[in-house]
């Protein structure tokens, strides 16, 4: 059981409790009934206060609206009065632009055009707005009167600024020469910075506001004449200037030469001739040259730089063309640009091709020399030549292609005409050299081979163009060549093929002059002359290693051929050793008395050798050996043939007691003997 105290203390604190709630649930009320109060009277506040807004938004939102229209109003007189005046400003254009139109844009090209504009812009209102109005015809006359002085003023600094590139200016941009220091790439100026851009402002405005096209045609008209000036100048400069021995240069090229005490020839563009053996005579078959070669040398190089000239002014001229003619008219603009100087390049290499042609009728194969650096220069070109045509008319395009195949097919016969006649050149007696030398058939037929060492790639395709039977092994060889493209191996297998074509030709005809000559020893000398020269001058040069591209054993073949007409020619001496051979001489025992036939015997073959000996020393002292290494190696074989055979019958004769006047048949001793045959092939002897 709880005890009775702890229950009285109990319920004291639950009564405690329960009074402090009371009190806490009393302080609640009272705040409830206070603030509902207070919401009362909050609500009434905000009663009145809507009423009051009401009120005031019925008074003040007719204003509101009143004052957003009086805005308006003003926003339309604001917009009416600047249209007025905008619209009034198209009236005073003319007025206010007339004078400066009249003057011209001369001098001040941008206001110019600011007045420009401003007319276009009337002349557009009035066509929209009042067609019918005066004034828009004032505007338009205006207008065009602008336009005409604008293309006027682009003409006339066209015209004014345009000239001549200096040939000095031209040779330094195209000079290749592998002696001088590398230079900057260099860019022609063609008008001055100024003009070009008011020329490049004109064009720009007329194109887009004038829609003009007729200041193309003056571009291209203007510029065209100041290309081929250009080339022609520095064709006369050549012609003035020029000498046989190259080609005048800039100063300042030429004080680039430092380590060059004197002037070298001078290189064309692209490529290294050695022309000048051209000056040398070549008179055979109508290869007839005069001291005009030097005149015509300088005319082939005139136009060779005149190639390069073209190249090089035509990329400047399409340049400066981009900046000036819109992207879609620049194409057909430059086309017309370049056409008077193109047709007149190729008119000129059609008219040396065509004088070519007329040399090679009358057999002056020479005339082929001069297609050769051409053509060698205009397909070193041709890249540079298609893309600077890149997007004009094909016609314009083959023009050079058409060139180069009319030169390909003109050397090609030449060529082919000069190996037929190398073979059927007539025998002619009294054009045989008399003394056995070497023909001038010979020289001129292997001076015009070295001339082709220049240009193997060259003459390769002149001669593939031909397409012969003769080519096919070559061009079997060369099985990965397109027929357009040939490799270099190809040319040179080509060109290897007609040199020894010629070569043979050649020989055949040597073998049938030599029978012109009625002495077989002197036939003998001729053929040994001519073929020691041909294997001597092929050895000088690449000739040697050309002819062995498809001929292993030339140079073996010559040396057989050499040989064999130097026995030939030592057989003339039998006529003259066999009166002093033992064979059919008397046998007789020492101290044994000579019978009279014995003794006559050989007193004959003392008299036969010593007439012999005198008539062949005088007889072959008037011919000649060239080469002073066979004339000696000739001379010393047979002094010793002859002087061992003579010592050993003077030896077993010249003690016996054949005759009473020894002197009369013993005329020579051995070494006398020697020294007459050291001064045959020599006339001062």
């Amino acid at each position: 059981m709880i005890p009775t105290e702890e229950v009285s203390a109990r319920r004291k604190e639950i009564e405690y409790k329960l009074k402090q709630e009371e009190l806490t649930l009393s302080f609640i009320k009272d705040s409830l009934e206070k603030s509902d109060q207070l919401t009362k009277n909050m609500v009434a506040i905000l009663s009145s206060f809507e009423s009051r807004l009401m009120k005031l938004e019925n008074s003040i939102i007719p204003v509101y609206k009143q004052t957003e229209n009086l805005q308006r109003l003003q926003e339309n007189v604001e917009k009416t009065l600047s249209c007025l005046d905008h619209v009034i400003s198209y009236y005073h254009v003319a007025k206010d632009t007339e004078k400066i139109i009249k003057e011209g844009p001369t001098g001040r090209l941008e206001e110019y055009l600011n007045c420009m504009d401003k007319i276009q812009k009337a002349v557009e209102y009035f066509q929209d707005n009042n067609p019918d109005s005066p004034e828009l015809n004032r505007v338009k006359s205006l207008f065009e009167r602008g336009k005409e002085s604008l293309e006027s003023e682009f003409r006339s600094l066209m015209t004014r600024h345009t000239k001549p590139v200096p040939p000095i200016l031209i040779l330094d941009l195209i000079s290749g020469d592998d002696d001088m220091e590398p230079q900057e790439e260099m860019f022609l100026e063609h008008l001055p910075e100024g003009v070009l851009h008011d020329i490049i402002r004109i064009s720009g405005w007329l194109v887009e506001n004038g829609r003009n096209q007729d200041f193309m045609t003056v571009y291209f008209q203007i510029r065209s004449v100041q290309l081929d000036r250009s080339i022609k100048g520095l064709k006369d400069h050549f012609r003035k200037n020029s000498s046989s021995t190259g080609v005048p240069y800039s100063p300042a090229i030429q004080n680039k030469r430092k380590d060059t005490p004197t002037k070298k020839p001078v290189k064309r563009p692209g490529e290294s001739l050695k022309w000048g053996i051209i000056a040398l005579c070549i008179s055979w078959l109508g290869l007839e040259q005069s001291w005009r070669d030097d005149v015509f040398d300088i005319e082939i190089d005139a136009y060779i730089h005149c190639v390069s000239a073209f190249v090089k002014l035509a990329q400047s001229e399409y340049q400066l063309l981009t900046d000036i003619v819109p992207e879609h008219h620049q194409k057909k603009t430059f086309d017309s640009l370049i056409q008077e100087s193109l047709d007149n390049l190729i008119m000129e290499g059609d008219n040396i091709v065509s004088a070519a042609r007329k040399a090679i009728i009358r057999h002056d194969y020479s005339a082929v020399l001069t297609i050769f650096p051409i053509l060698k220069h205009l397909k070193q070109m041709k890249p540079e030549f298609d893309q600077v045509l890149q997007g004009t008319a094909a016609g314009t395009k083959n023009k050079l292609p058409g060139l180069i195949t009319s030169m390909e097919t003109t050397g090609a016969k030449a060529l082919e005409e000069f190996a037929d006649n190398i073979k059927n050149d007539p025998d002619k007696e009294y054009n045989m050299p008399k003394d056995g030398t070497v023909h001038e058939l010979t020289s001129n037929a292997i001076l015009f081979l070295q001339q082709l060492l220049d240009f193997q790639e060259t003459a390769g395709a002149m001669l593939a163009s031909q397409g012969t039977d003769m080519y096919e092994a070559c061009l079997a060889c060369e099985t990965s060549s397109s027929a357009s493209s040939y490799s270099s191996e190809f040319s040179r297998r080509l060109l290897s093929t007609y040199i020894c074509k010629v070569l043979g030709n050649l020989q055949l005809n040597l073998l049938s002059k030599s029978k012109v000559y009625e002495d077989p020893a002197l036939s003998a000398i001729f053929l040994h002359n001519n073929y020691n020269y041909i294997l001597k001058s092929l050895e000088k040069s690449e000739l040697i290693q050309l002819v062995a591209v498809t001929q292993k054993t030339a140079e073996r073949s010559y040396r057989e051929l050499i040989e064999q007409q130097i026995q030939t020619y030592q057989r003339s001496w039998l006529k003259v050793t066999d009166y002093i051979l033992e064979r059919n001489l008397p046998v007789f025992q020492p101290g044994v008395k000579l019978k009279d036939k014995e003794r006559q015997m050989i007193k004959e073959r003392f008299k036969g050798f010593n007439d012999g000996l005198e008539e062949l020393c005088k007889i072959q002292k008037a011919w000649a050996i060239p080469d002073m290494e066979q004339r000696d190696k000739i001379r010393r074989a047979q002094k010793t043939i002859v002087k061992e055979t003579y010592g050993a019958f003077l030896n077993r004769y010249g003690n016996v007691p054949f005759t009473k006047n020894p002197e009369k048949y013993i005329k020579y001793q051995v070494d006398q003997v020697g020294e007459m045959i050291e001064k045959l092939f020599d006339t001062s002897a």
